[in-house]
Parts: C-alpha cells; sequence; structure tokens
C-alpha cells in the first residue's frame, strides 16, 4: 500500500509539473482485457487536458523508466531544428549506402521523411551533427527522463542509458502540444506536424512509435496525442463552434514472442484502448 501511494505521488508530481493546478487520478482494471487479448504485459495512461484528469492502467509500469526508443526521435527533431543543425523538416541526410534490412532507409530522405519511417541511420547521424554538449544541455533543461547519454551521442537513446516513464512521456507531450518546452514554438510547431498519423474531419491523432530489446523482451511504444474537434457553444457570441480537446497518452508493453506481428499489434492495441476510454474515432 505504501508503494502504490508513493507511485500516485510521483505521477501527480510529474503531471504537476506540466502547469496543472488540480491533477485527479482514475484507475482503469477493466483495461487490463485489451492488454491480455494480445497475451503481452504493459500499460497505458492518457491525460485528459479539459478536465485535468490522469487514466492509468498499471500505474507501477507508468511510472517505471525504460529506454524511449524510437520515441526519442521526438526530442532528437526538437533539438536538430533548434540547433540550426536542421534548417527545417526538409533537411536531406545522404543514405550511407548501407543496406539495410529495412528498404525504406537505403535512400536520401529529408527528415520528415525519416521520421515516418522511423529511421535510425538518419537520426544517428542527425545526432552525431549535433553533438555531446548541446543533445545533454537540453536534455537537462527539459528534464527529458533520467537526462543521460553515456559516451555514445548516437545510440544512447537505444541502448539503455536513456531512460524516461510513460508519465514523463505524458508529461513531455503536453508541454509540447502547448508550445511550452524550452525551444521556438517554430520547433514545436513543425515536429507536431511531423507526428501526424490519422486524420479525418473532426479527429486527428499524433504520436511516434518505439521498439527496444529489454533483455529477452520486446518492448514497444506509441506516446502522441489525440485531437477531438468538439462542437460547444461560445457564451460570448451564442454560437456553436469546433473546439480542440487535446488527449495526451503514452503506452508500452512487453512481449518474448517474437512471431507475434507485434507492429501491428502495437497499433490495434491503441485504438482498442482509445475506444475504450472513449475518445476514439
Amino acid at each position: 500500500m505504501r508503494n502504490l501511494l508513493l507511485i500516485t505521488g510521483l505521477l501527480i508530481a510529474t503531471l504537476a509539473n506540466t502547469s496543472c493546478s488540480d491533477i485527479r487520478i482514475k484507475d482503469h482494471p477493466e483495461w487490463k482485457k485489451q492488454f491480455d487479448t494480445y497475451g503481452v504485459d504493459g500499460c497505458f495512461e492518457y491525460y485528459d487536458n479539459n478536465k485535468e484528469t490522469a487514466h492509468y492502467y498499471n500505474k507501477e509500469r507508468c511510472a517505471k523508466q525504460v529506454s524511449p526508443a524510437s520515441t526519442f526521435k521526438i526530442f532528437n527533431s526538437l533539438v536538430g531544428l533548434e540547433t540550426a543543425v536542421a534548417p527545417d523538416e526538409q533537411l536531406v541526410i545522404k543514405w550511407d549506402g548501407v543496406v539495410r534490412e529495412n528498404k525504406d532507409w537505403n535512400k536520401d530522405m529529408t527528415m520528415a521523411e525519416a521520421f515516418k519511417v522511423s529511421c535510425l541511420p538518419y537520426y544517428q547521424e542527425l545526432a552525431r551533427r549535433i553533438g555531446a554538449k548541446d543533445m545533454k544541455h537540453y536534455l537537462d533543461t527539459v528534464q527529458y527522463g533520467n537526462k543521460q547519454i553515456g559516451k555514445a551521442i548516437d545510440s544512447f537513446w537505444i541502448n539503455g542509458t536513456l531512460l524516461i516513464s510513460p508519465d514523463e512521456q505524458v508529461g513531455f507531450i503536453k508541454r509540447l502540444y502547448h508550445g511550452e518546452l524550452p525551444f521556438s514554438e517554430r520547433s514545436q510547431r513543425i515536429v507536431r506536424g511531423m507526428m501526424l498519423q490519422e486524420e479525418s474531419k473532426d479527429y486527428k491523432v499524433y504520436y511516434k512509435t518505439g521498439w527496444a530489446q529489454n533483455g529477452n523482451d520486446n518492448l514497444l511504444w506509441i506516446v502522441g496525442y489525440v485531437e477531438k474537434i468538439e462542437e460547444l457553444k461560445n457564451v460570448e457570441t451564442g454560437k456553436v463552434e469546433g473546439v480542440p480537446h487535446p488527449y495526451f497518452f503514452a503506452l508500452n508493453f512487453s512481449s518474448a514472442d517474437d512471431t507475434k506481428d507485434l507492429k501491428q499489434i502495437r497499433i490495434d492495441l491503441l485504438h482498442k484502448l482509445l475506444n475504450e476510454a472513449g475518445i476514439g474515432k
């Protein structure tokens, strides 16, 4: 019981640091069945911005720091833009000629293209160009996870050096959405644009995926936000207007079964959880 209270306190503190004055927390043990459907262990958290309410399944895991894997491309892109290493999202980095299993990586590409296909070599080169000094400066300034880069500037986010919790991811994404990170409005706007994955008339989903090896397990991530347009009456004009309602989320799960289509499971599981939470399409 004491450990649960401590974890709850840490979660509230993390979200409180994102300018929420009155955080309410709700547990959802019923979401376990969605993970059980796919035979994976994991956690899910989302924060309802308008209602200032955090919703959790598996609080303990939501507070545990693990490798961010490719979700770090969000941060890496921000630093690249802010330092002008990348003048914009159209920065082309030449293919190094090494033929890799992922065919989408075997070509010259822009940052926007590399973000969409999660091209590791592109972002490794971007990190090398940024350098350890600037990267560490922004990790410290943002207070991103454990803020560690070690000695490998081109792999610290995938080798177990840099760690971040799902709860910290949600706080980071919330600040990005509101333009509250210590980066220019332009840098944050560009990265938000690159995160857009699904779109309809009144519903958009922005996210970045990640996949890392955690011992014998595969660790999979999706972090981002849903933006729903809700029709509300303007008290001043009396007119009904479409108002964006954001929900910030982090999903991660582990599986030792390499025979499963974990990439597809990751997307399907996210949508099932969003639907059960009442914020799906």
